[in-house]
């Protein structure tokens, strides 16, 4: 397997990438790929490791290319212009069977925008989706769309349900994973039209589709545990993301502040140390990996822009798990099923 990393993508690039790159080559079984200006990648291991990328291991690999993408340039141009950028080549890579999944933290319209034209989308899927993953209690919860279609048709919440539904049964073994629509009430009446006319399509479809829909889910309990992936447009789902990134951040800034305060707080802190640990890791997004974009016809992960060293390594083990499982096989597969019988 062949593990396609862009390694100029992101606000810490190529440091976090590289760094990534190194901590997990040991941990995984695939061949890395990064692909960027190859005289400041050997730069930098020589400055981070003092080795090439040979001497870390035979599985670390460079590619050249001469130009990035940058966060500011607008998504369909830089596609169109800047082909040799570290993204365009990565997708043709891609695409052309010369690895198995594409990893980037770059400009997210480009990477959308490139995946759909480059990789192409899945026949019968009018429109591929950021599949992020949230922690939830004693289980983790799928959040999708994240990010990528801020304006969204019925048809497309339904098509987000059936692909997280394939996605988490290949994934974490879930047989009949529990999937709710994102909405302000419980109640199939609440919400704005697209809620309310998803409700329907969803509670129609539901059987023939085998998506476990459950109903509407309220923001305050999509982190009980008790369902499995929560359905909604791009816009809301990334709105919704970031505001529980902030407050994760919020909540552990505030427990480490009040547990050294002072001497006496320290101390009465330490028999609680391990617990605080184990509760610090569960709320840490980083862990979690980037958010799978499902509905293209090969793997791609989109990675945080703010991706740290630790969060690439995450990503990669992960990225090599979505082609382990796979997912984008599975959804061809099924979605072309559904299309014989329509």
């Amino acid at each position: 397997m062949k593990i396609l990393l862009d390694a100029m993508g992101g606000d810490n690039a190529p440091d976090a990438t590289i760094k990534g790159a190194v901590n997990a080559i040991n941990q995984i079984k695939a061949e890395i790929i990064l692909i960027g200006k190859e005289e400041v990648i050997k730069s930098k291991l020589q400055e981070f490791y003092g080795k090439s990328a040979e001497e870390i291991s035979p599985r670390l690999k460079i590619y050249n290319t001469t130009e990035t993408i940058e966060m500011e340039d607008t998504p369909t141009v830089a596609i169109k212009h800047k082909k040799d950028s570290s993204m365009v080549v990565g997708f043709r890579m891609l695409k052309d069977g010369e690895g198995d999944v594409f990893i980037s933290a770059g400009n997210s319209g480009a990477l959308l925008t490139g995946a759909t034209l480059i990789v192409g989308r899945i026949k019968g899927i009018d429109r591929p989706a950021l599949a992020g993953i949230l922690p939830a209690y004693k289980s983790r919860l799928v959040l999708i769309d994240s990010g990528s279609n801020t304006n969204c048709k019925p048809i497309n919440l339904l098509q987000f349900a059936q692909m997280s539904s394939i996605y988490i049964k290949n994934t974490f073994g879930i047989e009949h994973p529990r999937i709710g629509l994102l909405n302000i009430g419980t109640e199939e009446t609440k919400g704005n039209e697209l809620t309310k006319e998803s409700y329907k399509l969803l509670k129609e479809k539901s059987k023939e589709l085998d998506i476990n829909f459950i109903g509407n889910v309220e923001g305050r309990d999509a982190f009980t545990g008790e369902v499995d992936a929560i359905v909604t447009d791009g816009f809301t789902g990334n709105v919704f993301l970031k505001a529980i990134e902030g407050l994760g951040k919020f909540v552990k800034r505030t427990l480490v502040e009040s547990l050294t305060k002072n001497l006496g707080t320290k101390i009465l802190a330490i028999p609680s140390l391990p617990a605080i640990k184990s509760f610090s890791k569960t709320m840490d997004y980083k862990s979690y990996g980037g958010a799978l974009f499902l509905g293209v016809k090969k793997p791609v992960v989109k990675a945080h822009g703010s991706s740290d060293e630790k969060l690439f390594e995450f990503t990669i083990k992960q990225a090599e798990q979505f082609v382990n499982n796979k997912t984008v096989d599975n959804l061809i597969s099924e979605f072309e099923k559904n299309k014989k019988t329509e």
